[in-house]
């Protein structure tokens, strides 16, 4: 297991850690804050090991990453990266075939916590992303989830292209957007799948896209060019449950 320390910032995000069970090491609230979201939260940290400290709006501003914590600031004793293993373990319990997102280099954490939450939404088991030059789980991507980090397992892989290979091996096949795909309502998108998404700007690599079985594109009919990464993974997505609904 690898792990990563998290900030989490903002009311929403830190009630969904706290009922989540993630342990959290210490709570920064705001001074003579007296809000019901805000005393919840100090009501469930006073049931746990949390330290609680109240400080003025200038702490806060001071240590928050996001500059948008709403007063309260938490520091949870670490986020723990899953293997790719416990995502296909979590699709064997469900009795479901596998659904997994796969990211090539996402570098903005707010896409990538868009992503987190639309997988969640989706139904997706679990998300990889890879280790280098791609974005991590910082407290942005959290907030961003708007809570779902805390119930989708992310994985880090060295070699996205590599961990293709190996979940072919386990009955997976994979679908990648590109724009020069074929239409996604023509493809069958059912059984074990991984939904590939490319980077911001440049989309799937080239090694990665070799190893896909699909390509597939959105059909759109406006004057610019593509959907931002996080949108993009969300229509492609809510195709593939339209169809593990039929």
């Amino acid at each position: 297991m690898r792990y990563e320390e998290l900030t989490i910032e903002g009311r929403n995000a830190i009630i969904e850690a706290f009922r989540a069970g993630k342990p959290i090491d210490k709570l920064f609230v705001l001074d003579g804050c007296h809000d019901g979201p805000v005393q919840s939260i100090v009501r469930a940290a006073k049931k746990g090991d949390t330290i609680i400290q109240y400080v003025s709006k200038e702490r806060l501003d001071q240590i928050s990453e996001t500059k948008k914590h709403q007063g309260v600031i938490a520091y949870a004793a670490a986020y723990e990266y899953a293997e790719v293993e416990d995502i296909l373990k979590i699709a064997e319990e469900k009795e479901e075939p596998p659904f997994v997102f796969l990211l090539d280099n996402i570098e903005d954490p707010h896409n990538l916590g868009a992503i987190i939450r639309t997988a969640n939404l989706a139904g997706a088991h679990g998300v990889i992303i890879p280790k280098r030059r791609a974005a991590g789980l910082t407290a942005t991507v959290a907030k961003a989830s708007a809570g779902a980090i805390n119930y989708t397992p992310v994985a880090k892989v060295t070699n996205i292209s590599k961990t293709i290979k190996e979940l072919k091996e386990k009955g997976l096949w994979f679908v990648c957007a590109d724009m020069d795909g074929d239409v996604m309502y023509k493809l069958n998108l059912k059984g074990p799948i991984g939904l590939v998404i490319g980077n911001e700007g440049s989309g799937v690599s080239h090694l990665v896209k070799e190893n896909c079985d699909y390509s597939a594109s959105i059909p759109m009919k406006g004057d610019i060019e593509s959907l931002n990464a996080s949108v993009a993974a969300g229509v492609l997505a809510f195709e593939i449950v339209r169809q593990r609904m039929q």
